[in-house]
């Protein structure tokens, strides 16, 4: 996809890169917590496991069972932009540069979209950090994989991950990385129409449905991201459509259960399966029109 070069004024953007310390509770190869070395659960397991909470607007440190050990439990204050520069933040390497510049045309195409239909909207900030960092919504782990935060509108990226999509889930190509970053912008939509808060409500009057609301709730996000595509139809290129849609199956539920030596059950599903995942990005991608991703229809929940 061919994307300009960011403006500076066009994008909010921290940087928890090299900033040093550590959260309790994890271990780093000593032994405590998780080990991202020998002796416990290697990267691409944790990645595997993680993936399932990946995006969400939960603890993704809860499908580990390390939510309330001290890292990402509770409220967490959050991180400050003081001192941030985009124009650095985003020249680092060329992930980040890519991830500013894919964030500027997710900020232009959104906007227009909401004026053009009388909606108020606020931008979210790109956080980037290395290996951990800290959110509005608690801890920061690389192996959390990209998540967006509704405590404080944030889209937070540790860019090692597109190397883990590239060589450990054969998500490959540019845009199999945009359309990441566009997903989690997807939630950031969610969020100013009332949706998120809608669907938390559903989930607490409807427990037995909580889980399904959920995996509705991914889905839209990305059909949202296929939305943004769509209204960019122009920067294209060959093979992008076929880059987006082979990531949406390699992130697939049933596929990463079953490459994690679990039998794929709907229940256990948190994203959606391959094919539906698959369906609604490319149902975003051929119609450009934010009312078709309406995932909550068929349970008689308008978004």
């Amino acid at each position: 996809m061919r994307l300009d070069d960011f403006d500076p004024d066009n994008v909010d953007v921290g940087d928890q890169r090299g900033r040093g310390g550590g959260f309790p509770g994890f271990g780093f190869g000593n032994g405590q917590g998780f080990s991202l070395g020998g002796g416990g659960l290697g990267i691409g397991t944790i990645i595997l496991l993680m993936i399932g909470a990946w995006m969400l607007g939960i603890n993704p440190l809860s499908v580990l069972g390390l939510a309330g050990s001290g890292a990402g439990s509770g409220p967490a204050s959050a991180p400050t932009a003081a001192g941030s520069d985009a124009a650095s933040s985003c020249r680092v390497d060329r992930f980040s540069l890519e991830s500013c510049n894919a964030l500027a045309s997710l900020n232009t195409t959104w906007s227009k979209t909401f004026a053009q239909a009388g909606y108020p909207f606020s931008r979210p900030r790109l956080w980037f950090y290395s290996r951990y960092g800290r959110s509005g919504c608690g801890a920061a782990q690389s192996a959390m994989g990209p998540f967006y935060c509704p405590a404080d509108h944030g889209i937070y990226l540790d860019t090692d991950f597109y190397r883990e999509m590239d060589q450990k889930l054969g998500a490959k190509g540019q845009f199999a990385r945009l359309y990441v970053i566009a997903h989690e912008y997807g939630h950031h939509i969610q969020v100013l129409r009332g949706v998120s808060d809608k669907i938390s409500r559903l989930q607490q009057s409807e427990p037995d449905q909580a889980n399904h609301l959920s995996v509705m709730l991914e889905l839209q996000a990305d059909c949202y991201a296929g939305v943004w595509a769509a209204k960019n139809r122009d920067r294209l290129e060959p093979g992008d459509m076929e880059s987006g849609l082979n990531a949406a199956h390699q992130i697939g539920d049933d596929v990463l259960l079953a490459a994690a030596g679990r039998t794929p059950t709907e229940s256990a599903f948190t994203h959606g399966s391959a094919a539906q995942r698959m369906a609604w990005l490319k149902r975003g991608m051929e119609t450009g029109d934010p009312a078709q991703c309406n995932t909550f229809k068929a349970i008689g929940t308008a978004s």
